[in-house]
């Protein structure tokens, strides 16, 4: 397959200028060209008379050429390019914009399938800056790609079709017929030819089930490897006589049997010989902190270092408060790296670290930075993993000699998806909340009644709490959603005028959001008015009310976060969702959010509304770039997948044999690093 896995360059046509357009969007191999997958299809089998044509929307029509108008170009140098065309009854005018070469193209007297935008105005109906096809093009189903300026759609179905034609060469193939049988999957050349250049929508629908199952199962062999690759022996067994009932006691509430249940199996995985690799998954409130903290006293108690990874400067200084509280008066020492210290300061807390005068290291990506170095750490505690990434998994670990590893999420993910994202993990589950801890109400509202929930704000501020108000986007646009700018600037003039006011967004420096975020942690602030970056965020008790505006723009599991960051004192707690879009969709999610306060009976609505690919949205959770699976694939296609790659794993755990050598390749491929030792 070499000429397959050649340079771009070295495809008939493709010189160096384009090569490099290449480049820009990923594409450095001839495979990389076939693997760069349509984003959508014109399918011009569909299409109308002018007369039927319906103005305003999108139209597909057979039309003749009659006559070409003069190129005219404006003042602006905007170049409009007209043609009078017809479909044998009735007149249309055809209009191009900057498109010289496509105008060209089009001959007086042929016909030609056009897909365009079809107004109507005094002289009756125009197309504007239609996609089209000769009426003799036997491939009906036109694909459209993902380009970058200097490359046309033409452009690079044209090189597809070379390098689908160097891939007949060299066949291959990566799945055996057996379980393409099983699974009723296509086969992979097939697949590869069909999704550029399908016959018909339901070819496509095939290749497309195949490639995404593909994609699916080289991230399953690629997790399942990991988790091979990390079963081997850890240097930091501990011992199961340990007592730690005192620290259990000295906890300031009793633990639910959720907690009790994750602990039990985060300790016996911490007394045995092969890594803990494990997930520790539990809602916002659900007391995973405290769990976390029974295992660092656990591993200090066996002479082994902790360390415990945040992914902001609050967080990690909140885990530090919590943790210290718990466990100083113990005897067990704890300290906080951050990057904003002083470089003496971290200078002194590296020393200490490694001369092993410190139990317990909590901080951000800090810890993790090559100066830092571990006399004995043998536990490693990532938190909100999601934000950190399948890449970033390791690099704590590495610092100690096979530790034992636990992430823990607040995100509840349904058990389909936690095992896709989390697939070389152990998972443990706390969906108890602790005793005591009262639900947040929550109330779906229309803008309509929007002074009375500043009413209903002013009344928790007066009374000494603090509000959260989440807005959509950061500054004005030609749409309605709240811009939290100009929201801030109206409140502060009006409902809020006489209470403190700060904003915070995603476009603020590291540095600033830390400030705004520990002014209000300290009461300083009265009310946040923020995007969601406080999905995720510091412990603020005195928070009490959340106001989230355009809440149909919101997944619901994206609102139960931001509703968890009130609700955390003692005091009751409120939740205002303000939308004033009333389809049936957008009630029903809001009713659903009104009902329940649990979020992995929330994240299986969300599931069930949005599919797996929009529950993931673009981070998609720390996995690797997913081409074709994140767009098409469904939940039984998952389950399948990783069916499919337990059964190879367990007959040939390392792809080692011949026959598995292009999905080992593939593996490597998807996860860009060698992963199989």
């Amino acid at each position: 397959m070499s000429t397959l896995f050649s340079d771009i360059e070295s495809l008939r046509g493709t010189g160096k200028v384009k090569a490099e357009k290449y480049r820009k969007i990923g594409i450095d191999s001839v495979y990389d060209l076939i693997c760069h997958f349509p984003k959508k299809y014109f399918d011009f089998h569909c299409n109308v008379s002018v007369q039927n044509a319906i103005t305003d929307e999108y139209n597909c029509i057979k039309l003749k050429i009659v006559s070409k108008l003069p190129i005219h170009t404006t003042r602006n140098n905007l170049i409009i390019c007209k043609a009078i065309a017809t479909d044998g009854i009735e007149d249309i005018t055809v209009t191009m914009f900057n498109n010289i070469y496509a105008f060209q193209y089009l001959r007086t007297g042929y016909e030609y399938y056009m897909y365009g935008k079809v107004t109507e105005n005094l002289y009756g109906k125009e197309m504007t800056s239609p996609i089209y096809i000769h009426a003799n093009e036997k491939n009906h189903i036109q694909p459209q790609y993902r380009l970058t300026q200097g490359l046309t759609v033409n452009m690079v179905k044209a090189d597809v079709k070379q390098a689908i034609g160097i891939m007949h060469n060299e066949p291959f193939e990566t799945l055996s017929e057996d379980i393409r049988r099983k699974y009723s999957l296509e086969t992979l050349m097939w697949s590869l030819e069909n999704i550029h250049f399908p016959k018909s929508m339901k070819s496509a629908e095939q290749a497309k089930k195949r490639l995404a199952f593909d994609e699916l199962l080289r991230l399953q062999l690629g997790m399942l490897i990991m988790r091979k690759n990390s079963e081997k022996h850890t240097a930091f067994k501990m011992k199961k006589s340990t007592n730690i009932s005192d620290f259990i006691k000295s906890l300031p509430f009793r633990l639910t049997g959720d907690q009790k249940k994750a602990s039990a199996e985060i300790i016996g995985d911490l007394c045995s010989d092969i890594p803990m690799n494990r997930l520790l998954q539990g809602d916002v409130g659900s007391g995973k902190t405290a769990v976390a903290s029974i295992a660092c006293y656990f591993a200090t108690k066996n002479g082994i270092q902790s360390a415990l990874m945040a992914p902001t400067e609050i967080l990690a200084t909140q885990h530090y408060k919590t943790l210290s509280g718990f466990l100083e008066p113990f005897g067990v020492r704890v300290c906080l790296l951050t990057g904003s210290m002083t470089t003496k300061k971290k200078s002194q807390i590296r020393a200490e670290i490694s001369a092993g005068n410190y139990d317990v290291i909590i901080g951000t990506h800090a810890i993790i930075q090559k100066d830092v170095e571990y006399k004995s750490l043998g536990l490693v505690i990532t938190d909100e993993q999601h934000r950190f990434g399948v890449s970033q998994r390791s690099a704590l670990a590495e610092k100690g000699d096979m530790p034992h590893k636990l992430v823990m999420s607040a995100t509840p993910i349904p058990r389909t998806l936690a095992l896709m994202i989390y697939g070389d993990l152990d998972i443990s589950v706390i969906k108890q909340l602790p005793a005591g801890r009262k639900p947040v109400k929550t109330y779906a509202v229309t803008g309509r009644v929007r002074s009375r929930v500043f009413n209903y704000i002013r009344q928790y501020l007066d009374d000494g709490k603090q509000a959260y108000i989440v807005c959509p986007m950061i500054e004005d646009s030609e749409s309605d959603l709240f811009a939290v700018k100009s929201y801030a600037e109206n409140v502060m003039k009006s409902d809020l005028k006489n209470y403190n006011v700060e904003i915070l967004h995603g476009k603020m420096s590291a540095q600033e959001k830390e400030s705004v975020m520990q002014k209000f942690h300290d009461g300083k602030t009265d009310v946040l008015i923020c995007t969601t970056v406080v999905e995720v965020g510091v412990d603020v008790p005195n928070a009490s009310v959340i106001v989230i505006e355009n809440a149909e723009r919101f997944g619901l599991s994206q609102i139960h976060q931001l509703r968890g960051r009130v609700g955390r004192g003692q005091s009751e707690s409120s939740c205002i969702l303000i939308t004033d879009n009333t389809s049936e969709e957008c009630r029903h999610r809001m009713q659903i959010m009104s009902k329940t306060n649990d979020g992995f009976e929330i994240s299986e609505e969300d599931l069930k509304l949005r599919g797996p690919g929009d529950f993931f949205g673009n981070a998609q959770h720390g996995l690797p770039p997913m081409k074709i699976a994140d767009l098409s694939c469904n939940i039984q296609l998952m389950n399948d997948a990783r069916q499919c790659a337990t059964e190879i794993i367990a007959d040939d755990p390392l792809l080692e044999k011949p026959y598995n050598n292009p999905l080992r390749m593939e593996v490597i491929r998807l996860f860009d690093k060698d992963i199989i030792g």
